[in-house]
């Protein structure tokens, strides 16, 4: 759920706050407080970069990797050069693979030329897709040959041609290739940790990686060579197989289920070390299942306390059903906080999002469609002089009409809602309890962007609008009269049935 921060900085960014725009990406790059992803942190950052954001730039070219940036390649290309430029070799890979990649739709040569430059400082970096890059485009032989004989100079042939074989057959799910080619290497990893003892061997970001794909090809479950480099490769650093180990030890699955096939006693106090490490690197699978282990009666740190914050923390990563379970809890405790309701909203929201049947159920009993009752005829009417007319001499009393249309309000919710209370990000919290005997709190959801915008143009214009009696529109008895007197002029039909409450 968007909090009053982050509502502020989305509409700083919407009004075209470049500082807003820089900040809300940066909170859905790496999921602070509002739930990660690459493609909403890639819309905002690049609104900055276009207002000459060179911290925007950055961004992009160090976290937003070529599979996201693709399709809209020629709006970002400008963006991944500026990184590169300034010496991020990440950016110039990913620079390569958007211009190189697709030769017929960048004519091009000067950026072609930087784009060459940029694949050779990735060969040079080390970065293992530029050597797939290089293997599969024909298109990039000139200067990039050049860069392979540079490598071939410092004496990284065989390396090079070694890991761009591995990422091929790992890429294109040929396990039997990959263990061929990398388990002999990773045999030798094993062996030098064997030697080492109790010490744990310093290993490169490429040597981890390996470990990793060799434990997932193994499966460490069952395998004992598999569990070795699954270790090797947690001890390095690889979020992957942290998970894994911690799971192992755990005797669970990443649903967090009991595993038949995994037998021994659990070590539940090892699981949480290697679960907490792959959950602080984003995975929400380890979160998910330290939630349930925290919930164990044989664990002697059972904490519920620590098993929601677990939960809430995968339902922040995306996991659908934490998001579920985070959904329920807060709508079964709505009457212990002022807005669990709103919360229990967005999760089951967020869930829905992912396909979640439960959650739907969930939503239509949580946040019922009101009846539309007569205010279509609003909309019948819209084309018409007397709207134009009541904008004119009575905007606020228009604009509480328009959103009564679209969200279904009654005639006391329409005339007495406060707009600056009512904006909860993904629902219209609708409360006149204070100023209505008859008022019920509930919930509208904002479904599409449609309503979205309407909202918006809504809220804005009631910004510096006092919703209280003692502001501009008066009491409620005279905003009634108002609304009576234009649906009088209008002629509407059955207006006593129309304005009944």
């Amino acid at each position: 759920m968007a909090n009053r921060e982050t509502l502020g900085l989305i509409k700083g960014a919407r009004a075209g706050d470049v500082a807003c725009q820089l900040a809300l990406g940066r909170l859905y790059l790496f999921g602070q407080g509002v739930p990660q992803s690459l493609p909403t942190a890639l819309h905002w950052l690049a609104r900055a970069a276009q207002e000459d954001s060179q911290e925007a730039c950055m961004l992009i070219g160090t976290h937003v990797p070529f599979e996201v940036a693709q399709p809209a390649a020629k709006v970002l290309i400008p963006y991944y050069a500026q990184a590169y430029d300034a010496g991020l070799a990440q950016a110039g890979l990913v620079l390569a693979q958007l211009v190189l990649g697709d030769a017929a739709s960048t004519t091009c040569e000067i950026l072609r030329a930087k784009a060459r430059l940029a694949l050779d400082a990735a060969i040079r970096a080390g970065l293992p897709d530029a050597q797939w890059l290089l293997s599969t485009h024909d298109g990039v032989a000139g200067d990039a040959v050049a860069a392979v004989r540079h490598a071939v100079a410092q004496g990284s042939e065989a390396d090079t041609l070694v890991h761009a074989g591995l990422e091929r057959a790992w890429n294109t799910g040929d396990h039997a290739a990959f263990l061929a080619q990398g388990l002999p290497l990773a045999r030798e990893l094993l062996q030098r940790q064997a030697a080492a003892g109790a010490r744990t061997i310093a290993l490169d970001a490429q040597q981890v990686l390996l470990l990793s794909r060799c434990a997932q090809a193994l499966a460490p479950g069952g395998d004992a060579e598999g569990w070795q480099c699954c270790e090797l490769a947690a001890h390095g650093g690889d979020r992957t197989a942290q998970l894994e180990l911690g799971l192992g030890y755990a005797r669970m699955d990443a649903h967090g289920q009991r595993l038949a096939t995994r037998n021994g006693a659990a070590n539940f106090k090892r699981a949480v070390r290697w679960l907490t490490q792959a959950g602080e690197q984003g995975l929400a699978e380890a979160w998910f299942v330290l939630s349930r282990i925290y919930t164990k009666p044989e664990f002697s740190q059972r904490n519920v306390v620590e098993a929601h914050c677990c939960l809430e923390r995968a339902a922040d990563l995306g996991h659908g059903p934490a998001q579920l379970e985070c959904g329920m809890y807060a709508w079964r405790n709505r009457r212990d906080g002022v807005n669990s309701d709103v919360r229990a909203a967005y999760w089951l929201l967020q869930a829905q999002a992912q396909g979640s049947a439960e959650a739907e159920a969930a939503l239509a009993r949580i946040a019922p469609r009101g009846e539309p009752g007569d205010w279509g005829q609003w909309a019948a009417l819209q084309a018409g002089s007397p709207l134009r007319q009541l904008e004119q001499n009575h905007p606020l009393l228009a604009a509480r009409l328009e959103l009564a249309r679209w969200f279904h309000l009654s005639r006391a919710e329409a005339l007495l809602l406060d707009m600056h209370a009512a904006d909860q990000g993904h629902c219209l919290l609708i409360d006149i309890s204070a100023a209505h005997g008859r008022g019920k709190r509930r919930l509208a959801l904002i479904r599409t962007a449609q309503e979205r915008q309407v909202l918006d143009q809504v809220v804005r214009l009631f910004e510096r609008v006092d919703c209280g009696v003692a502001g501009p529109e008066g009491n409620y008895r005279q905003r009634l009269y108002r609304l009576k007197c234009y649906l009088g002029e209008l002629g509407v039909a059955q207006e006593q049935q129309f304005l009944a409450a």
